[in-house]
């Protein structure tokens, strides 16, 4: 776009307004992965607690969020909902057109966001938790001015702590219903196989290990295999076995409901939320 001068991606300073476990997660991603060295990012945490992680793997650090952008490229917020308006309108002056901004802020519509910060070179993106361990399910939607070639950048650094996808962001209530939300849906379906295998008569590390391990490689092989989860499910339960018997049990509880209604409700509750 004209007039939006490019980032230089083998040079590019990167800036945290926030430090956070979520800008932990994205600067330890990106530095482990290789993408760009700790000695171009920098943040200005708020407690001596926090300054000493990000050092601890080689984060510049700074006393104010004023020098943090002034030593940036590419600006990332990474602070709870409720004080982004506040934070981005204090630095408004700092946030010029170079300046690549970012959002991980839930439920912060790009709109708001392009007001406060005086310009349109906005990315708005939503990670969900599994970023602490490099699994993150990630969206972005790019803001007026944010170019193409912005966005190949986000989504190279984003994509250092996961897995990352471009959207509209009218279906930003719905990713939040579905992979925002998610994570809490699968650590109680984790607990609650896992108690279905102590009533079995398993040890609860033994039912706590094979639950995860079977949800993650389940996850696994309808990512890498491509195939319906339908035809998946399908192939382990075999005519009048154990696979089948257990399904028609989920089926009566109306599992394939519940979690249909969860996604909605939270998709609805997270519409709500960003009305107000």
């Amino acid at each position: 776009m004209a007039g939006v001068a490019p980032i230089q991606m083998d040079t590019f300073k990167l800036g945290f307004i926030g430090a956070g476990k979520m800008a932990e997660s994205i600067a330890k991603g990106v530095v482990h992965s290789g993408i760009m060295p700790a000695s171009r990012i920098c943040t200005a945490p708020r407690s001596s607690g926090r300054c000493d992680v990000f050092e601890s793997f080689g984060v510049k650090i700074f006393q104010s969020n004023r020098q943090v952008v002034e030593d940036s490229d590419v600006v990332v917020f990474s602070v709870k909902p409720q004080v982004v308006e506040g934070v981005v309108l204090e630095l408004r002056p700092q946030l010029t057109k170079k300046k690549l901004l970012v959002s991980v802020a839930a439920g912060v519509k790009l709109k708001d966001l392009q007001e406060w910060a005086g310009h349109t070179r906005f990315i708005r993106v939503m990670p969900n938790t599994p970023a602490a361990v490099g699994k993150a399910a990630t969206v972005m939607s790019l803001g007026k001015s944010a170019t193409e070639e912005d966005g190949e950048l986000i989504a190279n650094l984003f994509g250092a702590i996961g897995k990352i996808w471009k959207a509209d962001e009218k279906y930003f209530d719905a990713v939040t219903g579905l992979s925002g939300s998610g994570p809490a849906y699968i650590f109680l379906a984790i607990e609650a196989l896992a108690d279905g295998g102590v009533a079995a008569g398993l040890p609860r590390e033994l039912a706590q290990n094979l639950a995860s391990q079977t949800v993650l490689g389940a996850a696994e092989m309808s990512i890498s295999t491509g195939k319906h989860p339908g035809q998946l499910k399908d192939n382990v339960a075999s005519p009048g076995g154990t696979t089948i018997a257990g399904i028609h049990e989920l089926e009566k509880g109306g599992f394939r409901g519940i979690l249909i209604n969860a996604v909605v409700a939270a998709a609805k509750r997270s519409e709500d939320l960003s009305a107000n």
